[in-house]
């Protein structure tokens, strides 16, 4: 069976600048840094539409205004920070606080890709998510995939 796969990019120069850090971390990763981060999405059907597309690629907009309002000039601070609360407080003036479960490049690939299989799912797209990579860098990325 042949299978069609495409890949939108979503590039740093998007400007998905956010700051965290892993607090538990024993590197300077426990410090608040930031990044302006890359999204790659990887999407697979072995039928193609009537436009012999996988997936119309001006169709994202739905994935934007989720990255934008995730990681477009935000603060992010995982739920059990032991800081969380100080953090919290700067959040309105100063940052644009986004409290999320764990935080890494692992688990933004994987929040991304959840949150695509859910738009999918709830608007009957019949396309395979194949994988989210998420990259701080060109040297630090990470991939998430259900298979």
């Amino acid at each position: 069976m042949s299978t069609y796969k495409v890949e939108k990019y979503f590039g740093h120069d998007r400007g998905y600048s956010c700051a965290f850090r892993q607090w538990g971390a024993k590197s300077d990763c426990r410090l608040l840094h930031g990044y302006s981060l890359s999204f790659t999405i990887c999407l697979s059907s072995s039928n193609l539409t009537k436009d012999n597309w996988v997936y119309d690629f001006g169709s994202f907009n739905f994935l934007k205004d989720f990255l934008k309002k995730h990681f477009d000039h935000t603060l992010l601070v995982a739920s059990d920070d032991p800081e969380k609360d100080q953090l919290q407080q700067l959040d309105g003036n100063v940052a644009n606080v986004i409290i999320l479960p764990k935080i890494s490049c692992e688990m933004f690939a994987e929040m991304t890709f959840q949150f695509i299989k859910t738009y999918f799912l709830d608007n009957d797209i019949d396309v395979k998510i194949e994988y989210v990579k998420v990259a701080e860098h060109a040297g630090n990325s990470a991939t998430y995939s259900e298979q």
